[in-house]
């Protein structure tokens, strides 16, 4: 059976964009707008419906409309995009001058932190659709012969809900959504969305400061290094199963240490040189470990029993206290292995590898070191 071909959407980018063009053009002709057709930043033409279209004049006698808000319904296709189905408003006035100006609403976060793309203080809306909205406004106006100024202003009515529920809090984009998009269309599944934001939550941490990073592939890393380190969630970077381009990003950017926290479940994989663990790419678990067991001295038939194991922690019950010490020395030090080869000699690397049984399990040379570094870095940060 062929495999269903995924919807493709459009990013709210091209929603405020296109609710601009709409409210511009009711703005001069003051006739509503249903439908609006805009052409997108990869080249495609899309045509989208209008939502909640509001026209105010300043006064009564005024023929030509002092204001217009209108929204266009935020289409995520099959990507399972948070932002899917929210109305993104755009409201454009009349002003006087000849400045064109585009603002943040409510719910559209702000900059906080130095590193995002657009500097501190101003709106999170990105520049690809900065540009496109100011772009439709250009062209409105000088079709419509108009020479006045024009305020825009973006909003998203529950955006500030719905941030809380993604990495916008931990990027330093505070009180709403970021208005994203470069092709204007949204890509259904994309691993590569998820890629973006951490190279620039990677970026954030550096261009605020810091030079030592900790991260960890998914939840239970983060309740481990808070129970066992102190250490908040909102301080390390999230890498799920990419653990091997979190390094290229981070090396790439100039970071000078990364210490990588996680479950001997993932982590195993690690120390077979693997570097994303999702099990579609990958799953020898228990080979990897019953050879660390022969590396360590154990009997074949001892190493064998690995194999038939179901999880990591069911194989870890199979062995001493002792035997653990052992294998885990081993599995540590191809971790440290293949976390420096991969790291390429541009930054120092270390790992702490732990079990919700057996607690921690192991940790690489320099793991205590790179920590400590990484924890003073955010505790500068906070100082700021």
């Amino acid at each position: 059976m062929a495999q269903k071909r995924l919807a493709w959407g459009y990013t709210t980018g091209t929603c405020a964009q296109a609710a601009t063009k709409a409210a511009m053009q009711m703005l001069f002709s003051g006739a509503q707008a249903d439908q609006i057709q805009v052409g997108l930043p990869n080249g495609e033409m899309l045509t989208l419906e209008i939502y909640d279209i509001k026209i105010a004049y300043a006064a009564q006698e005024d023929r030509a409309p002092s204001s217009v808000s209108c929204a266009v319904k935020k289409d995520s296709g099959d990507d399972p995009d948070i932002t899917d189905g929210v109305l993104v408003y755009s409201q454009v006035k009349r002003t006087k001058g000849s400045e064109r100006t585009l603002r943040g609403g409510q719910g559209i976060g702000t900059v906080t932190k130095p590193g995002l793309e657009q500097p501190v203080g101003s709106p999170a809306i990105n520049q690809v659709p900065r540009k496109m909205i100011l772009q439709e406004v250009w062209e409105a106006c000088e079709e419509a012969g108009y020479i006045g100024g024009i305020d825009v202003e973006i909003s998203i009515p529950d955006g500030e809900r719905l941030a809380r529920k993604t990495f916008n809090p931990r990027l330093g984009i505070n009180g709403g959504l970021s208005i994203l998009g470069t092709s204007g269309r949204v890509e259904p599944m994309s691993e590569q969305a998820l890629i973006d934001t951490i190279r620039l939550e990677i970026q954030v941490r550096l261009a605020g400061g810091s030079r030592y990073l900790v991260i960890a592939p998914g939840n239970y890393g983060l309740t481990f290094l808070r129970d066992a380190y102190g250490i908040e969630e909102k301080a390390v970077i999230k890498c799920s199963n990419y653990i091997g381009q979190t390094l290229d990003m981070a090396a790439e950017q100039g970071c000078r240490g990364i210490v990588l926290a996680g479950h001997i479940g993932k982590m195993i994989k690690v120390a077979g040189g693997i570097m994303n663990t999702h099990s579609r790419w990958a799953d020898c678990r228990m080979e990897i470990l019953a050879s660390a067991a022969l590396r360590a001295g154990l009997s074949g038939e001892q190493s064998r029993r690995l194999l038939e194991a179901l999880t990591t922690d069911d194989a870890l019950a199979m062995l001493s206290g002792g035997e653990r010490c052992l294998v885990m020395e081993q599995v540590m030090g191809k971790i440290q292995r293949y976390l420096q080869y991969r790291a390429g000699g541009e930054m120092e690397t270390g790992a702490v590898v732990y079990s919700n049984v057996y607690g921690i399990l192991g940790k690489t040379n320099l793991a205590d070191v790179l920590l400590k570094r990484a924890v003073a870095d955010m505790d500068q940060d906070g100082k700021k």
